[in-house]
């Protein structure tokens, strides 16, 4: 059941993404010829209004919506190529952000049955903290603000923040008093726990205070998480461009159904499996925003890119980038994409039959 939920997961976000694209194109007066769910053999389609056809394919893998003029000239005044700069970016951009505001409904509709948020604070140090911080303190109910000035907006930031920190020296910020604390490079040592156990970190000792559910604080959780997500997504590509993480570690289509059943069936009830799956899925539709908002041709944000480099030739060169370069190198880009796609499908799919196999 929770795989064949993750497949309609993935259709209701490739439809969100280019649902954004349809109606940026009709209300900028672009002409759609067709707006297709999935890839490959049509399964069904119709024509609805203005002659554009609405199909479903048999791979739901992706989608597409084709307009007049997207990757050639046209003389149709309708066409895409024959709008204005502003108009064009919207319909490029229109996907992604109909993605980020899918996610962020989830999220919100989640967050409206919530009792309240935790919030991470301090409950205290380590005996020798003051002394290897060279007088530096903290206090109880001190909140977490930010760590090496990324902002704390979650609880699960801030292992993820002390995490990235790599066991150096940190710097923390903390609410006191409704006042901003800022204690400057923090040493990792060897502290004795709450326990009395010796350990090799930061000397701190967390917990969470709960603040009520309030409609303000269910609206600013949802941006908060929204933001987050965007976040670790900026934070994966780095880790992908420094090297501490590679191709193997990345997840396509197989790898997130798996994931998804995996979640789906390790939740106490159906009812925490949908929550779970939802809050995985809002996760992934905000993913799916700041990937395609990349400027990487054959991207969303690659439209946009060239867009920016044919608008500026035109002002400083009188001329325009002919379009058959940017259909050129989007189609290279493209096959490179699909290659790497199937790459970590391969991948993916290699992980899953190991499971299996040592279950």
């Amino acid at each position: 059941m929770y795989i064949i939920l993750a497949i309609l997961l993935f259709g209701v976000l490739i439809a969100a993404h280019e649902w954004g694209h349809f109606m940026a194109a009709r209300i900028s007066g672009v002409t759609v010829h067709e707006f297709a769910i999935g890839m490959g053999p049509v399964l069904w389609k119709r024509k609805g209004k203005k002659d554009t056809v609405f199909s479903v394919r048999a791979f739901p893998i992706g989608g597409f919506c084709a307009l007049e003029g997207e990757e050639e000239e046209s003389d149709d005044p309708h066409s895409l190529v024959n709008q204005g700069f502003w108009k064009k970016v919207l319909v490029f951009a229109a996907g992604p952000i109909m993605n980020f505001l899918a996610g962020a409904l989830i999220l919100l509709i989640l967050n409206s049955q919530a009792a309240g948020f935790t919030v991470p604070v301090i409950a205290g140090t380590a005996p020798e903290f003051e002394t290897v911080n060279n007088g530096m303190s903290l206090k109880e109910g001190d909140v977490f603000w930010s760590i090496n000035g990324s902002r704390v907006y979650l609880t699960s930031d801030v292992d993820l923040l002390l995490m990235l920190a790599n066991k150096e020296p940190i710097d923390l910020v903390v609410l006191r008093d409704g006042q901003k604390v800022e204690l400057k490079n923090l040493t990792v040592a060897d502290y004795t726990d709450s326990e009395g156990n010796s350990y090799h970190g930061y000397g701190l000792y967390r917990s969470v205070t709960v603040q009520p559910a309030t409609l303000g604080m269910k609206l600013k959780y949802t941006w908060y998480n929204s933001i987050d997500f965007v976040r670790t997504v900026w934070y994966s590509l780095q880790m992908l461009v420094t090297g501490s993480a590679g191709v193997t570690d990345l997840s396509g289509p197989v790898g997130i159904v798996s994931t998804i059943n995996d979640v789906g069936n390790q939740s106490e009830n159906l009812k925490a499996a949908l929550e779970n799956i939802a809050y995985f899925g809002a996760m992934i539709s905000v993913n799916l925003a700041v990937m395609n908002l990349l400027p990487i041709p054959a991207l969303d944000g690659g439209h946009i890119l060239f867009l920016i480099i044919s608008t500026l030739s035109e002002k400083l060169f009188k001329r325009k980038v002919p379009m058959k370069y940017e259909a050129v190198i989007n189609m290279v880009f493209f096959a490179l994409l699909m290659g790497l796609m199937l790459l970590v499908t391969f991948n993916d799919v290699r992980k899953l039959i190991s499971q299996v196999v040592q279950s």
